[in-house]
């Protein structure tokens, strides 16, 4: 997609509207209503927040996870006089995502839940503001393939990814080869809620103190990957993806303030960052509005004021989430999708105070042991040899080997 085939209004679908990303989207959005419409809003459990929002925005359609909820929301707008759809369950979701009058999708339903919408998107050639990273994480090269043959445009929303996009020029879209002349990619990671943390004492982390992001402020699952590191392991794998990178170009680095949000080093030398105020509205305004530059309600990050920029490596020893996933980006294969749905099965249990803290990269280190012992599908393939079914089926695999060692690591735990 170029400028030149820009509608003159852009009609967005944000999946996944009541979440920290779908809010941030709306206020951008909000800023230019002589660009952009919301279209359609999801959500899955927040129907409260989703009814206000189809109050404020008015939206064609809105989905939502049941046909009770659907039915309690559709008599509320017709109270309020909204005249918005209401649709509701999975297929809704995929419905949405290729629907004719959608122009552009936020992807931002968290975990595998938004995997089959956001490869609707896909196949369907629409611009994708794909801040989901699970759902790439899935299907890897599958999801890349059908963005290619679908003629999708790709714009990274995740902080990180949108500034790599941006240190790259931004010149194409992200269905394309490697950038020449590129050395590394170098991830900054907050290093989360633990950062000085001794090992010890991260055995009695409670949900609360692991949700206690001191930058960001996101949603629970997402918070606790942050604590474990995941969320970069993730991030990780996403980046080889989207740029088309060797798992040994794709670095992590803890740099505490969140200012330089990633870096990207060339061949001869050069290395480019980009900063700003840990601030998520600000790579959603640039995906919503590249290859333009739209405001995002952002202050402007006051580089004295900041002071210092701090960096090191992560202690891959108290955190080793993040080696964990750089094992599955180097397996390829189904090892990704089952690095992702062991670590949700276990971020849930811990969320639920079924599991401590620590018991979280056992769990999915363990679950990937298995599946590379038992599963030839583990190591790297050809894209023709790997299909949706294939990820499906690794996902549900890996959700009960995950399932059964938490029941018995929860007796322990208790």
């Amino acid at each position: 997609m170029n400028a030149a085939s820009t509608p003159a209004v852009m009609r967005v679908a944000v999946m996944g509207s009541t979440g920290s990303i779908g809010v941030s989207t709306l206020d951008v959005l909000s800023r230019h209503p002589d660009r952009f419409r919301p279209f359609a809003l999801t959500a899955h459990r927040n129907v409260t927040r989703l009814r206000e929002q189809c109050i404020a925005y008015r939206p064609a359609f809105a989905v939502v996870a049941s046909e009770t909820d659907a039915a309690k929301l559709s008599l509320e707008l017709r109270t309020a006089n909204v005249d918005t759809r209401i649709l509701w369950g999975a297929d809704a979701l995929v419905q949405i995502a290729e629907h004719p009058e959608v122009d552009a999708v936020m992807a931002a339903i968290v975990g595998a839940a938004g995997l089959q919408s956001t490869l609707a998107a896909a196949r369907a050639g629409k611009r994708i503001l794909l801040a989901n990273k699970e759902a790439l994480v899935m299907s890897g090269p599958l999801f890349m393939q059908a963005a290619r043959s679908g003629g999708a445009t790709l714009v990274p929303v995740d902080s990180e990814h949108n500034a790599i996009f941006q240190c790259m020029s931004g010149s194409r879209d992200m269905t394309g080869g490697a950038k020449q002349g590129v050395r590394r990619v170098l991830l900054t990671a907050s290093g989360g809620p633990f950062l000085r943390v001794g090992r010890e004492a991260l055995q009695g982390v409670t949900p609360e103190q692991a949700c206690a992001h001191p930058r960001w402020v996101m949603g629970r699952k997402i918070s606790v990957d942050s604590a474990t590191l995941m969320n970069k392991g993730l991030e990780l794998i996403e980046a080889c993806l989207l740029f088309n990178l060797p798992a040994a170009q794709v670095e992590v680095v803890v740099h505490p303030q969140s200012i330089v949000h990633s870096l990207v080093e060339y061949c001869d030398g050069s290395m480019l960052a980009q900063l700003g105020n840990p601030d998520m509205r600000t790579p959603i305004a640039h995906a919503l509005g590249w290859p333009d530059r739209i405001a995002s309600g952002v202050e402007s990050l006051d580089i004295v004021k900041a002071g210092r920029l701090d960096f090191e490596p992560p202690d891959l020893e108290r955190f080793p989430c993040l080696q964990l996933a750089r094992s599955a980006a180097e397996a390829g294969g189904t090892a990704p999708a089952v690095l992702n749905a062991a670590n949700e099965v276990a971020v849930a249990a811990f969320l639920a105070r079924r599991l401590a803290f620590v018991e979280i990269p056992r769990i999915i280190g363990v679950v990937l042991a298995e599946h590379s012992a038992r599963n030839s599908m583990c190591s790297a393939q050809l894209l023709e040899d790997l299909s949706l079914d294939d990820v499906l089926t690794a996902d549900q695999w890996a959700r009960r080997r995950a399932e059964a060692c938490v029941a018995l690591a929860a007796g322990a735990y208790a």
